[in-house]
């Protein structure tokens, strides 16, 4: 189908170069490059390919240097990791002027509110497993997260 709406176009630029008698036309859109030259009335139409990036040669590294070095391991948190149930955006707040639900070093019981998450346009409080101290809050207020995804550690 391109092809043919390519020789379409082609003809349409040959026929505008014959009646209005110029010499040349250099068409380029959509990555369609063409030139049209009416030489002694005789219409030449060229499709123009792009000549191939020149490639600079990439030197020789030691083995040793192409082995990036192994991150150091993240240091296991102490305690429970709070994972999210459901993908969605997390609230620390029940609204941008209200304190954070809990913050680093609350104590909190089973069942307490700890954030929202948004899915679906529902808000759905995600609470405490267990009660303990709250140790770190490991995504932000506003954060897209996904399911599983570590939100708190309590200990």
């Amino acid at each position: 189908m391109a092809q043919e709406e390519d020789i379409a176009c082609i003809e349409s630029i040959a026929k505008i170069v014959s009646d209005l008698d110029l010499e040349s036309v250099d068409y380029n859109k959509d990555g369609l490059h063409i030139i049209v030259t009416n030489r002694s009335k005789e219409i030449i139409a060229q499709p123009v390919v792009p000549a191939p990036l020149p490639t600079m040669p990439v030197p020789a590294a030691p083995a040793a240097a192409i082995q990036p070095e192994a991150p150091a391991p993240a240091a296991a948190p102490k305690g429970d990791v709070i994972k999210s149930p459901m993908v969605g955006v997390l609230y620390l707040a029940a609204s941008p002027n209200d304190p954070d639900y809990v913050k680093v070093g609350d104590t909190v019981k089973e069942g307490d509110v700890l954030c929202l998450i948004e899915a679906m346009k529902t808000f759905n409080q995600i609470k405490a497993p267990r009660g303990g101290i709250i140790r770190e809050i490991l995504a932000a207020s506003g954060a897209a997260v996904e399911f599983d995804e570590p939100l708190f550690v309590i200990e």
